[in-house]
């Protein structure tokens, strides 16, 4: 069984996101079910059919949750530290071709989440910068061709 990294912060999103499907979701699908079961003829009840569809996609998203937690191997990001970045590391780079500046953190596949500035270890930037230094230089190529990144700060926060 294969080990998912992730932060602690991850780890608790992805707990809280199982409680709600378990807690809310479920009950409130169980209650259109009964519902759509009293309006009579269950072939021909679309209501009935849309609420067992939202049921299915309900249990397969906790059982697709319920796994990634057992899989989930914990990293806390507050005790590592270095000028080497490895997983959980926020790295500051600049576009040389546009002098853009970006911050990145590298997270685990299940919390990574572009808008929000996180990564996943597995995407090609992100395997690009492990193992490099504050001031290397990083080629990455992209689907919309190469580009290249001077990594100006690596933090742990």
């Amino acid at each position: 069984m294969e080990k998912i990294p992730m932060t602690a912060e991850g780890y608790a999103t992805l707990e809280a996101e199982l409680k709600h499907c378990q807690q809310v979701e479920r009950p409130r699908i169980i209650q259109q079910i009964t519902d759509a079961r009293t309006h009579g003829d269950l072939s021909e009840n679309a209501e009935y059919h849309a609420a067992k569809e939202s049921q299915s996609l309900n249990e397969g998203r906790i059982a697709e949750l319920e796994d990634k937690l057992a899989r989930a191997e914990v990293i806390d990001v507050s005790k590592l530290s270095g000028d080497t970045i490895t997983f959980g590391a926020t790295v500051t780079l600049i576009d040389e071709d546009t002098d853009k500046k970006a911050v990145w953190q590298i997270v685990g596949e299940p919390e990574a989440d572009a808008k929000k500035g996180k990564i996943s270890i597995t995407s090609p930037l992100a395997r690009a910068l492990v193992g490099k230094k504050k001031g290397a230089q990083v080629e990455v190529v992209t689907p919309g061709g190469a580009k290249a990144y001077e990594i100006v700060k690596v933090e742990w926060k």
